[in-house]
């Protein structure tokens, strides 16, 4: 009988057949680009490549087994370079910003990173710069200084070569020694590790300008594709349980029958969940052989769109398959168990009543179940804003609070879509019939309305949230800039010209960092700024929630009320940004907003961390022309925006969830509108034309694709809303931003689809 039914409903096991496909395809593609990540190749070393050994000072904090890369590297220090030079031969490496885009070296380590020159001489004096560019460029100015020659471009960096004596000028921070001498000898004579840092093979891409540059390439694209998957294999498995579901449901009048010709309950489950398991088997099988072919088509859009690195490919992993597959199979048995449960239920007698009546579609169980996921839904919603709001600002929770939501509203779609549609009115018998039709077919309204309310809600929520927040933060950058003039990387002449300016209020500020053991657990670094104390209220208006920025000296810190420790007056025990141990009192406590703003220090706590922005307020904005931009023309540079790292794997994410559901919806349509040829003999036989049949199915597929937008959007909305409290809670009032194109043309494109599928199945049947 299993293999006989197989045979005979050939239709809804084929839309069955390729939503399972497809999810099982999603499901092995994601997996395979997501095992593929964890396999960086070891990164070259690039700049000092061709460097018998590089000596280097400490570039992390470590405190115990745990450690974090240092903000403020502290460089070689100079006991250490004296004793090696006085013992082997050695050249001194530095590394400074010039500006405009620049990064300045000595001549002598050129040729350690394959540099050589392609015109004119090399630098022999102050003022004489080597630049990498076009030999053009030769005895031109570049940044007031001369360009004696020029070397052939690198990847990883634009340089600009100086004397040794300008360079050392200029950055008197050692940065590197490259020595000429066995590894031992150097080790013995640097001094101990960690403290020094002798690096030979590989190691010495240590003193490269990103020495992590492939593995963090690849944690980006793993954070990337690990959200694509939560939400591809949400989007897969909530849209294959709905459409195996609808397809058993729609077997209520055979499987009536068999209850009346004799079968057993246990009989009939297992005759289902027989067909499921076969049905199951052979989509996930197809699936992953899909997914085999799919995956490298994805690590190639990843490559071509800049979100991984050149030579990212799919590595040989057998375990996404393996996940994939099983997923698969347990989603069909899942799919089906619980129809066919409920059909095995039906007593003989009943069965055809049963069978010709759409009611009981809400069960106990699923309003329970249904009521749990919209509470925890809510809860942690809830318990964000009291406890935690800036975790609702975080990638990973404003991707899963949808599921959560999308999940509930499904669950309960049969109590929410009957009051929707009987509150349309639509005018002739029509659009009367539509609305009654679909009011009636509660399975078939919902289970339609299904892959529409995710498509849209997933897209208004993601999309909704990512553009709310970057307007948050612009919002907040500018109720917290108060001055006139900016200047970015100013130099010291610069920093001269702004203290003269009559009534200025000028502050400098360094970027670094602070690191806290907290809990004697975790060791947490805090972005910090190093800034002029006296100034800084000047400057930058400031959340203050506690104490007062005018306490803030070489002996305080102003922190924000995320650190665990922020009462104000109490001492913390920190480690600066160069690892430099130090006890520090809590001036003041700022509101932690989107996290733009970090701690605040004074210079004298930021040792090697160089001033890049200087900020001014004047009397008459006359005063400070010249010196910078102003005040608009800098929020203009600056105003957060989505990276598009962020806004193209959304859209890529969208994309898939979109082709995705518009297949599913698809095939449900054509299993839903199959089913319906004895109600179109009965309108054919009270007369109606055929017209008027095909005009009826079109518009009730659009009524059934408006309550799945309705659906979405109240999701979007409840969503956003929770957003937007918590950036209340954060001390930022910010509008919330709904991109409706995005959702409005996934609605547009699931009506086209619906209406095409439903016609097409339609023209057939309705004759």
């Amino acid at each position: 009988m299993t293999l006989a039914s197989l045979r005979t409903r050939w239709v809804t096991l084929t839309g069955s057949f390729v939503a399972l496909t497809l999810g099982v395809a999603l499901l092995a593609t994601m997996g395979l680009a997501l095992a593929s990540t964890l396999d960086a190749p070891r990164q070259r070393p690039e700049r000092l490549a061709t460097a018998p050994v590089v000596v280097r000072g400490p570039d992390e904090l470590r405190v115990g087994a745990k450690h974090r890369p240092l903000a403020n590297y502290r460089g070689v220090p100079a006991g250490v370079a004296a004793r090696l030079a006085a013992a082997v031969p050695t050249v001194t490496d530095r590394s400074f910003a010039v500006g405009g885009g620049f990064t300045g070296h000595p001549w002598p380590v050129a040729r350690y990173g394959g540099y050589r020159l392609t015109a004119g001489r090399a630098p022999a004096a102050a003022g004489e710069v080597v630049i990498s560019g076009d030999p053009s460029l030769t005895g031109t100015r570049v940044r007031g200084r001369v360009v004696t020659g020029t070397v052939a471009p690198a990847p990883y960096e634009r340089a600009m070569f100086f004397t040794g004596a300008e360079a050392a000028r200029l950055s008197p921070r050692i940065d590197n020694l490259v020595v000429d001498a066995d590894p031992a000898t150097v080790r013995a004579l640097a001094g101990p590790a960690p403290v020094i840092q002798v690096l030979t093979g590989d190691d010495r891409r240590r003193a490269d300008p990103d020495p992590d540059r492939d593995a963090e390439a690849l944690m980006t694209v793993n954070a990337l594709l690990g959200t694509a998957g939560g939400i591809t294999t949400f989007v897969s498995v909530f849209v294959v349980a709905s459409t195996f579901a609808f397809a058993v449901a729609q077997r209520r009048r055979e499987l009536g029958l068999l209850r009346t010709a004799g079968a057993t309950p246990g009989q009939v489950r297992r005759m289902v969940l027989a067909e499921a398991a076969v049905v199951g088997v052979l989509a996930s099988a197809a699936g992953c052989v899909l997914g085999a072919r799919g995956a490298p088509l994805l690590a190639g859009l990843l490559v071509d769109e800049r979100l991984a690195p050149p030579w990212f490919v799919i590595g040989a992993h057998r375990w996404p398959f393996h996940v994939a597959f099983w997923t698969g199979l347990v989603v069909a048995l899942a799919g089906a168990v619980t129809a066919a449960v409920r059909a095995g239920r039906v007593g003989p007698l009943e069965a055809l009543r049963e069978a010709a009546v759409d009611s009981g579609t809400m069960p106990p169980g699923r309003r329970i179940a249904g009521a749990l996921v919209l509470a925890t839904g809510l809860g942690l919603l809830i318990w964000r804003l009291v406890v935690e709001p800036g975790e609702a600002l975080h990638r990973k929770t404003y991707t899963t609070q949808p599921m959560l939501l999308i999940t509930a509203v499904a669950l309960l779609a049969p109590v929410l879509v009957r009051p929707l549609v009987r509150a349309v009115r639509l005018p002739g018998v029509t659009g009367l019939l539509a609305r009654e039709n679909a009011a009636a077919g509660i399975r078939r309204t919902a289970a339609v309305a299904a892959p529409v309310l995710i498509t849209v809600a997933l897209a208004g929520s993601l999309l909704g949230a990512t553009a709310t927040i970057t307007t948050a933060k612009a919002t907040e950058l500018g109720e917290r800039t108060r001055a006139d003039v900016i200047v970015e990387h100013p130099d010291a002449a610069t920093v001269a010209r702004a203290r003269a300016v009559p009534g200025a209020r000028v502050m400098t500020s360094a970027q670094t960092a602070v690191y806290v053991l907290e809990e004697g657990v975790a060791l947490v670094g805090f972005p910090a700024s190093a800034v002029d104390a006296e100034t800084l209220a000047s400057v930058r208006r400031l959340p203050v929630v506690a104490g007062s920025l005018a306490d803030l000296d070489d002996t305080s810190i102003v922190v924000t009320d995320e650190w665990t420790q922020h009462t104000v007056g109490s001492r913390v025990d920190l480690w600066l940004g160069d690892g430099t141990p130090r006890t520090l009192r809590i001036a003041a406590v700022l509101a932690a907003g989107t996290g733009g703003d970090g701690a605040y220090l004074t210079p004298a706590n930021a040792p090697g961390a160089a001033p890049d922005r200087l900020e001014m307020t004047v009397p008459e904005p006359s005063l400070g022309a010249g010196l910078g931009m102003t005040r608009e023309q800098w929020l203009a540079e600056q105003a957060p925006r989505t990276g598009r790292q962020t806004r193209v794997g959304l859209l890529v994410v969208l994309g898939i969830a979109l082709l995705y559901t518009a297949i599913a919806l698809a095939n449900t349509l054509v299993m839903a509108t199959s089913g319906r040829v004895p109600e179109f003999t009965a309108l054919r036989l009270a007369g109606a034309t055929r017209g008027q049949v095909l005009r009826l199915v079109t518009v009730e597929a659009l009524l059934v694709v408006a309550v799945g937008v309705v659906l979405g959007a109240a999701v979007t909305m409840l969503n956003l809303a929770g957003i937007w409290a918590a950036l209340g809670r954060l001390s930022v009032w910010s509008p919330v931003i709904v991109p409706w194109q995005p959702p409005a043309g996934a609605a547009g494109a699931c009506a086209v689809i619906a209406v095409t599928a439903a016609l097409a199945t339609a023209v057939r049947r309705a004759r």
